[in-house]
């Protein structure tokens, strides 16, 4: 399917589509009733009509400006051939902003510290609904056992449990909605906090008021999740689902806070509204509802990370890992590796705060940082599509206030374990900004020439009969983006390492494209049927699955007649026997009689160590091990070799 038309078929609404929105996207923004006003509640000095209402109207027009305003109406704008999220909007400016990759690692990081924290928090938050019933209730072990079972079913896919996210999700939002909407009757007043003067007062009055944004801020997480499933949903399914998903989050907000002024001698730090403007009688199928939205709402997460590493790897942002394939869904993957490196975090997670109003503070952190990356993008975005300057110091002005103002909050609470997730998303910024810059340094030090140069030389060899038959068809891996060059270490393996006989010289080039779904290829031929080259162009959300490819260029290129597959032995073509291939991979390693500066030696070291826990290119590019020879080659430019020795015979 081409660009245009992905386009159009995930911007038709349907109901099936909204059904399948309300599961994908709203699980980590729906089930933040579950602790928002608890924390707000814990965080206050004196709780009274002015305070709730003043918190309310914050959570408001957190949700109005940040939510609606920046991702519903802005960022689903920034689309990448229908395709969303912090990594697809740098794919769209990286060209003419190269500095922004700090930014988009930074974001991508903090998102994935935010896979760690989304389950522990709201599956932990659920279970505590039972200590209503019974104070003794071992949440813990409840909540380790419900994450172990998510994550070990991973690895099979979630195609059958998937279908039913989004009727769970109706049902979910339905009863938030229900259920606020019951105590909002009983006290109409509260929709006085609309009023966004309640809000500056609320800010103004009390002391505590500013330091508890970072808890209001709560209210907004999972919002960047609007705009990473924007190519799963389509923009017009997220935003008409937005507005019956923002009417319960209100009604729900608003009616435990109608719930608090009307039990005010009832209310302690210890008090979740949540569950207490349940009716009696419905608390524990409640607590199964929300529970099993928690869960949903952390299937979510992970899936998201699992995508996110996947376009991390194509951006050259993260070593190269195993990618399964559980179900034939488009675009559900599983990576063994990240997924029991989030199981260990989460279950850590739980064990070092136990409570999840211990997490709170680390789970805003982390969010509010991925906003502020996504801002600092869209503005450079917004800015190459020549809006007015005008415009973009508001939109910059608005944003930066407001996220900056929520980061303060929130790093106030940085000692309480906000530093636990900011040290994740360290670790993890460390490995990509490593990485990617290895790479570079490495590919500093390739050297290109021109092939027409040695068509001649490659010629005259293939049809030497005094050299040995290395390969019918022998097949280089190239990293010249230019359709002319070659690397010198290419013609240096087939000419002086070992000169190797070939009836046909391939050259294979993946070229990563800002375009998420393009899959392309374009065929060469310096020398017809004996020097060919082959440029795939793939976009960044493809898997680079080289060897499946190949084959495809292959037998199109067989029936167009182009090429002959069939074995060029005659003991072998008489039986119709398919001609051989071997592949040779060049791998570039430092060569240590040279130097780097301390600073590139420092991340060469690292790199090395990141690559032993990768994947190599071999495994990562689908080839057949039994027909691949890597060749280690040092990293150095070809130059004249400095004088270090002085001959003395006499």
């Amino acid at each position: 399917m081409d660009s245009s038309r992905k386009k159009e078929s995930i911007e038709k609404i349907s109901a099936a589509g909204l059904i399948v929105t309300l599961g994908i996207v709203y699980g980590d923004i729906g089930t933040s009733p579950l602790y928002v006003m608890r924390a707000i509640v814990a965080g206050a000095n004196e709780i009274n009509a002015t305070f709730i209402t003043g918190a309310l109207s914050c959570i408001f027009w957190t949700l109005t400006l940040q939510t609606t305003l920046k991702y519903i109406i802005f960022a689903l704008r920034a689309d990448n051939n229908g395709e969303g999220g912090i990594f697809a909007l740098f794919a769209l400016i990286r060209k003419r902003a190269k500095w922004a990759f700090v930014f988009a690692m930074i974001g991508g990081c903090t998102l994935m510290a935010d896979s760690i924290i989304t389950p522990a928090i709201t599956i932990i938050s659920a279970v505590e609904g039972l200590l209503i019933e019974n104070p003794r209730i071992p949440v813990v072990p409840i909540t380790i056992m419900i994450i172990t079972v998510l994550f070990a079913i991973q690895k099979f896919g979630t195609r059958s449990i998937g279908k039913s996210f989004g009727p769970i999700m109706l049902i979910w939002f339905a009863m938030l909605g229900t259920f606020g909407l019951n105590q909002v009757i009983r006290y109409p007043a509260i929709f006085g906090a609309i009023n966004p003067i309640h809000a500056f007062q609320f800010l103004e009055s009390y002391p505590k008021g500013f330091l508890l944004l970072g808890a209001i801020f709560l209210c907004t997480t999972g919002a960047d999740a609007l705009y990473s499933d924007l190519g799963h949903c389509g923009r017009s399914n997220i935003r008409a689902t937005w507005i019956f998903v923002k009417t319960c989050l209100i009604f729900n907000y608003f009616g435990q806070g109608s719930w608090i002024l009307l039990n005010l001698d009832n209310v302690n730090e210890w008090t979740n509204p949540f569950f207490v403007i349940m009716p009696t009688w419905f608390l524990i199928p409640g607590i199964v509802v929300a529970t099993v939205a928690a869960i949903i709402a952390s299937q979510a997460m992970i899936t998201s990370s699992f995508t996110l590493i996947s376009e991390a790897i194509s951006l050259n942002f993260w070593p190269k890992v195993k990618i399964n394939y559980p179900t034939n869904i488009k675009g559900q993957m599983y990576i063994s590796t990240i997924n029991w490196i989030l199981y260990v975090c989460c279950v850590f997670i739980v064990l070092f705060f136990q409570k999840s109003s211990n997490m709170e503070a680390a789970y805003g952190l982390t969010i509010n940082i991925t906003m502020l990356m996504t801002t600092i993008l869209l503005g450079t975005y917004l800015f190459y599509k020549h809006v007015p300057k005008y415009l973009l110091g508001i939109f910059l002005a608005l944003y930066l206030s407001i996220e900056g103002s929520f980061l303060v909050a929130n790093l106030n609470k940085f000692t309480h374990g906000g530093y636990i997730t900011f040290l994740i998303g360290a670790i993890l910024f460390i490995i990509m900004y490593v990485w990617f810059n290895g790479r570079r340094i490495k590919n500093s030090f390739i050297e290109f020439l021109k092939i027409e140069d040695y068509i001649g030389i490659i010629n005259a060899l293939s049809k030497d009969e005094n050299i040995p038959k290395y390969a019918t068809n022998l097949v280089f891996l190239t990293k010249a983006n230019k359709e002319t060059d070659i690397e010198s270490k290419i013609i240096y393996s087939i000419l002086n390492k070992q000169p190797k006989r070939a009836d046909t010289y391939w050259m294979l080039h993946i070229d990563i494209l800002d375009e998420p779904h393009i899959l392309e290829y374009k065929v060469k031929h310096f020398i017809q049927g004996r020097l060919i080259k082959v440029d795939f162009k793939i976009g960044f959300k493809v898997q680079p699955r080289l060897n499946l490819f190949f084959r495809q260029v292959l037998e199109e290129m067989s029936r167009n007649n182009e090429i002959d597959l069939q074995s060029h032995y005659d003991s072998l073509r008489q039986f119709h026997i398919q001609s051989d291939f071997r592949f040779v991979v060049i791998d570039r390693i430092q060569n240590y009689d040279f130097d780097f500066p301390p600073k590139e030696q420092f991340i060469m070291d690292l790199y090395a160590i990141l690559k032993r826990f990768g994947i190599s290119d071999v495994r990562s590019l689908g080839l057949d091990t039994s027909n691949v020879t890597v060749e280690t080659v040092p990293l150095y430019i070809d130059k004249e070799t400095p004088v270090l020795l002085t001959r003395r015979d006499h």
